[in-house]
């Protein structure tokens, strides 16, 4: 395979082989780490779905109660509600701020 005197068919080999040997641990990393699927993304969507909606729920529910025992002129319930969502928000943003962080983290650990 070497035609010429200067090993230059080695090297290239050499680079090709490492090329493969590159390749096939990226694949064999792939199938332990497998991506997931169908049912994580659901799950995923159902976690922010309930860190929005129970906090949101609890801060009706807590000015529900605000208002029926301290009658005022202000509705509680809007503003429980309202903060209640607003907690939820960031309670959601926190988890996908997290889960897009490993992924970028693993994505970098793929690269190197």
């Amino acid at each position: 395979m070497i035609d010429e005197p200067t090993g230059k068919a080695s090297k290239s080999a050499s680079a090709f082989a490492d090329k493969i040997a590159a390749k096939a641990a990226r694949k064999l990393k792939a199938r332990r780490n497998a991506a997931p699927g169908t049912w994580f993304g659901l799950g995923m969507m159902g976690l922010v779905g309930w860190s929005v909606s129970v906090p949101t729920l609890l801060g009706a529910a807590l000015g529900l109660w605000v208002d029926k025992h301290h009658p005022g002129q202000h509705s509680w319930t809007l503003a429980l509600l309202m903060a209640g969502l607003a907690i939820g928000c960031l309670n959601a943003w926190h988890w996908v701020d997290k889960e897009d962080k490993a992924m970028r983290e693993e994505a970098e650990d793929d690269d190197e």
